[in-house]
């Protein structure tokens, strides 16, 4: 379909706005607005257009993230991939951050690593090969 352009947003279910805020925020993303709508949901954006809405409805008891986490694999969204220049410069500042790499992978000139947002999401740092 060629009127599609590009991602408008990646939407997480999530259980606390107050620590999801705080968590992205040292991420670079901005807060734009929110709750808003019958879910509700709070939108923040990262300047370099990256745009994640939190949907506010999460079971708080949940400790696991159902598609990552468990040996059934259940279909669905399993991460949410950003871009960066340089992977190991990243890295070093994620680290400083106080956030847990959970795993770092070189792949065909690729570089890549992960954490997780406080409701286990998974987020991939990728710099793409020959960048």
């Amino acid at each position: 379909m060629k009127e599609i352009t590009r991602i408008n947003h990646v939407g997480l279910r999530v259980t606390d706005l107050k620590v999801t805020r705080s968590f992205y925020e040292k991420l670079g993303f901005v807060f734009l607005m929110g709750p808003v709508g019958p879910e509700p949901v709070a939108i923040m954006e990262h300047p370099s257009g990256v745009n994640i809405n939190f949907i506010l409805n999460a079971n708080s008891s949940s400790t696991e993230n159902k598609l990552m986490d468990i040996a059934e694999k259940h279909t669905g969204y399993t991460h949410i991939a950003l871009e960066v220049s340089n992977a190991e410069s990243a890295a070093k500042e994620i680290e400083k951050l106080g956030f847990v790499i959970t795993e770092k992978v070189e792949f065909e000139g690729a570089q890549f690593f992960f954490i997780r947002d406080p409701d286990r999401n998974v987020i991939e740092f990728h710099q793409p090969a020959g960048k």
